[in-house]
């Protein structure tokens, strides 16, 4: 059992990584979309020309980012979540109310992948574009939304996966560990940790 937790650890760790790249990515995409913005602005201010097509091109942008950002916010257990509650529970009881919590959200998450690729599908059969001056394929904002719907299901499987076999092991330390809501604690280390960063 220990090695397959291992396995488990390892997998997420690795899906985890993919989704801590996206994330950046979906950091740097919305400095992108601010200073689109602000040029667009500016340009139709004081020199009098826009890009005709702002609100699409950031719309998809901010569609992208969220999408993109979902799986490393998973990870990193930064989900909004009530846990007024939960939290009171000794972890015996605490544990499989994580496990149950995420096997909705990965029933969630699947519905939202398959209506994702079902529009994905939608538009490349009938050759669908926006209706900006760009004319852009909808395929193309619409398959980059989706390959972060699909990693977000991907981080919950991962996650599901290990929390089942901790849940078997006989670990609710480890299943509460990898599910619960962040503690003071862990935002202040975050905290202290990029204070050090900065400081590089």
């Amino acid at each position: 059992m220990n090695l397959l937790l291992g396995a488990a650890g390892g997998l997420r760790r690795g899906v985890g990584w993919i989704a801590s790249v996206m994330a950046y990515v979906a950091g740097w995409n919305y400095l992108a979309c601010a200073l689109f913005i602000t040029f667009d602005i500016v340009a139709r201010n004081f020199f009098g020309f826009s890009s005709r097509a702002t609100v699409e091109i950031t719309g998809y942008m901010l569609a992208c980012g969220i999408a993109w950002g979902l799986a490393h916010t998973l990870a990193a257990r930064a989900h909004i979540r009530v846990d007024v509650l939960v939290n009171r529970f000794p972890v015996g009881v605490r544990a499989p109310l994580h496990l149950f919590s995420l096997v909705l959200l990965g029933g969630f998450a699947v519905f939202i992948a398959w209506a994702a690729w079902s529009l994905y599908d939608e538009s490349a059969l009938f050759d669908a574009h926006d209706n900006s001056a760009l004319r852009i394929p909808m395929v193309i904002p619409q398959g980059i939304w989706m390959v972060g719907i699909f990693a977000f299901v991907a981080m919950v499987a991962v996650l599901l996966l290990e929390s089942l076999l901790a849940l078997l092991a006989r670990e609710p330390g480890r299943l509460d560990a990898l599910l619960s809501s962040r503690s003071v604690d862990d935002e202040a280390a975050e905290a202290l940790e990029a204070l050090q960063m900065a400081k590089r």
